[in-house]
């Protein structure tokens, strides 16, 4: 119900919508849009505002051409509202007057009558579900509040109210900012740069894109995107232009710009991403979601879309802001080295791992006392000095262990190249200490 008063201020008709939860655990939903049409539609003989709401996918193309966008998920309207309600109540304000229709149960009680006038226009409905179908039919105030705020950010400028009769509390949304606000809302607790952030917006082949995004010293990316008011939590192409744009234009730019050497190769995407909060909300006329839950975007030409305003758009923030360019490049070079780092260290371990565990070097002339305070291990210099050194040994307390040619100097090496050299490997076993400080 909330969503068709939202497509109509999608569409530029509506600019408040009033949410109730009313002591007797019904909703009533109040916008001041056009109000749904009360005309007869030409088809069933009944009025369009019936029709809406009795018949399956009929909302959103009365009045010409029908919405733009709209944002309902499984396009099946208020009419399953209706019928999954104990009773339902319509008020339209629209020509003047103001007209009323009851159902119960999704059936008409009565024909639509007017029952005043009205200078205003907009539509009311309340609703109580119906405890016969639902087993919980209290509405939890705190999921319509995040959902509620959820819309506003989405949709500037929208005001919205929710008041709670049970507890006679309001809360009112309304943010002229957008999705630049819902990034600010979203790290109000983090470190942050740029201190406003990046936006980003264009239309193209009647799809509208715009973005919001903003640096923290988190760790790890926070992207959410939206289609048509809908929270796309499996992504989908508009993720994947935006994703794509922003790796090849920061790297275009660090190579420019000399902030990434020539044999340093390309930034990782997902350095690039590392600490980054970005939205993405984007309408599209026909939005093709895939899957069960459809909640993954599958419009094949919405990615090349998103790609082309993406990369104009933050080309260009780039280029007028070197200052916080040069410190997304250096945040992403230092988030390419730490995962290097990170893993050299899972390889490392590995590596010990299979030291410690390793049978004895083939070159190992063990002695056969297995007590190491009273044994010695001779290393010689190639394998005739060892052929030598073997001969004049007491087997019982002294081992000899060839080595070939001039060893590393471990002090100065790293520990990756000192784990790569055959000859220190053949010491460590041959040791059998493993490695430490």
């Amino acid at each position: 119900v909330v969503d068709n008063s939202v497509d109509e201020a999608m569409a530029g008709y509506c600019s408040v919508i009033e949410v109730l939860i009313n002591e007797d655990n019904s909703v009533t939903v109040i916008d001041d849009g056009r109000g749904i049409p009360v005309d007869i539609h030409p088809k069933t003989g009944r009025p369009a505002v019936e029709v809406v709401l009795t018949t399956l996918h009929a909302g959103g193309k009365f009045g010409g051409a029908g919405y733009k966008v709209s944002g309902g998920l499984h396009g099946v309207g208020v009419s399953v509202v209706n019928a999954l309600s104990e009773w339902l109540e319509v008020e339209v304000r629209r020509e003047g007057k103001v007209f009323f229709q009851r159902y119960e149960r999704g059936f008409p009680v009565n024909d639509l009558k007017v029952i005043g006038k009205s200078g205003k226009t907009g539509t009311t409905i309340k609703f109580k579900p119906d405890d016969e179908i639902f087993e919980e039919t209290v509405f939890s105030r705190d999921i319509l509040i995040r959902r509620l705020k959820e819309l506003a950010y989405l949709n500037k400028g929208i005001k919205i109210i929710l008041k709670d009769l049970k507890t006679n509390s309001e809360f009112i949304y309304r943010y002229e900012g957008g999705i630049k606000d819902f990034i600010i809302y979203l790290n109000r607790d983090k470190v942050i740069f740029p201190t406003e952030p990046i936006y980003l917006s264009g239309e193209k082949d009647q799809v509208l894109v715009e973005i919001s995004m903003q640096y923290t010293d988190a760790y790890f990316e926070n992207l959410m995107s939206y289609t048509n008011n809908i929270h796309t939590v499996d992504g989908g192409t508009h993720e994947a232009g935006f994703r794509s744009a922003l790796t090849r234009v920061i790297n275009d730019y660090a190579k420019k710009n000399n902030l990434l050497k020539a044999n340093d190769g390309n930034l990782a995407g997902e350095d690039i991403r590392e600490g980054l909060t970005a939205i993405i909300n984007i309408k599209v006329p026909e939005p093709q979601f895939e899957g069960q839950t459809k909640t993954k975007l599958g419009n094949s030409e919405v990615r090349g879309i998103v790609d082309s305003i993406v990369a104009d758009g933050l080309s260009t923030f780039l280029e007028e802001n070197p200052a916080t360019a040069k410190k997304i490049i250096e945040k992403s070079i230092s988030a390419s080295r730490a995962r290097e780092a990170a893993r050299k260290a899972r390889e490392l371990t590995r590596r010990k791992n299979a030291l410690e565990s390793t049978t004895l070097p083939g070159k190992l002339a063990d002695c056969s006392d297995r007590d190491p305070s009273g044994t010695e291990l001779y290393i010689v210099e190639g394998d005739s000095a060892g052929g030598s050194a073997k001969q004049g040994r007491d087997r019982r307390f002294q081992a000899i262990l060839p080595l070939r040619g001039k060893i590393l100097n471990v002090e100065k090496a790293r520990l990756d190249k000192i784990l790569n050299n055959e000859e220190i490997r053949a010491l460590i076993t041959a040791l059998g200490t493993g490695i430490a400080e």
